[in-house]
């Protein structure tokens, strides 16, 4: 039994603080997972981690094997997934280096393969996807963090963009007038696959830079200053697994 399995985004591709880790390799219906499901002891709790990008950061958003990821950890018996995504923000609450748990989505992208019902042969299934993050799932990773004495922003649309290039001010500008918050490029079909699955679900999201247009005193986004904002924000997420 998996008591909790983690999906790691950009800037978390290990969990250095579990133990005993095995490593499995899964061979899924829908092709490979994006790398090794490493599993291992955080406390008395097992726990799977798998990197959505790869440990090597090879795979872009729009080319990660959502359904294989997904199907297999549910395969080795997790039934809660905390999946951490790499986002910019948008809105004033949502500054670099933030850590939020957002409560909404909006999917602008296009051509990925977002279900598991897309096979020839296989029965549609239309799920319900009002409330994409599980809210038993949200609610405990919220009283997680407020045990660890990580500040975290509860709620927040999250926008999910096709990547792997970063967007245009004027894609920003509507995504603000749209209703987002944050901006990733690796939030669908993950939740709705999940949901598909019956996955206990919910999205850690680390602010790694003001979105395009929202810092006015910024001409340009740099990777230095993502991968800066990302590793400071990462150093808290051991904490909130501990409690989680």
């Amino acid at each position: 039994m998996i008591d909790l399995a983690v999906i790691g985004g950009t800037g978390l591709y290990r969990i250095a603080e579990l133990g005993d880790t095995e490593t499995r390799q899964v061979e899924t219906p829908y092709g490979a997972p994006s790398g090794p499901v490493r599993i291992g002891r955080l406390g008395t709790k097992r726990i799977a981690f798998l990197a959505r990008h790869g440990e090597d950061h090879a795979t872009a958003p729009h080319r990660v094997n959502y359904r294989a990821n997904v199907w297999a950890l549910h395969a080795l018996g997790a039934r809660r997934v905390l999946a951490v995504n790499a986002v910019g923000g948008i809105t004033a609450r949502m500054g670099p280096r933030t850590v939020a748990l957002p409560d909404q989505l909006i999917d602008y992208t296009h051509g990925r393969i977002s279900s598991f019902s897309d096979a020839e042969g296989v029965k549609v299934e239309h799920v319900d996807l009002s409330e994409p993050y599980s809210a038993a799932m949200r609610t405990e990773v919220l009283a997680a963090a407020a045990r660890a004495g990580v500040a975290l922003v509860d709620g927040g649309v999250y926008g999910c963009t096709q990547g792997p290039r970063l967007e245009t001010r004027a894609e920003i500008a509507r995504m603000a007038r749209d209703g987002c918050d944050l901006v990733g490029m690796t939030g669908m079909p993950e939740a709705a696959l999940a949901r598909e699955l019956a996955l206990d679900y919910a999205s850690l999201c680390l602010v790694a830079n003001w979105a395009a247009g929202c810092d006015p005193g910024a001409v340009e986004i740099t990777m230095q200053e993502i991968f800066a904002n990302l590793e400071a924000a990462t150093a808290v997420v051991p904490r909130i697994l501990a409690e989680l």
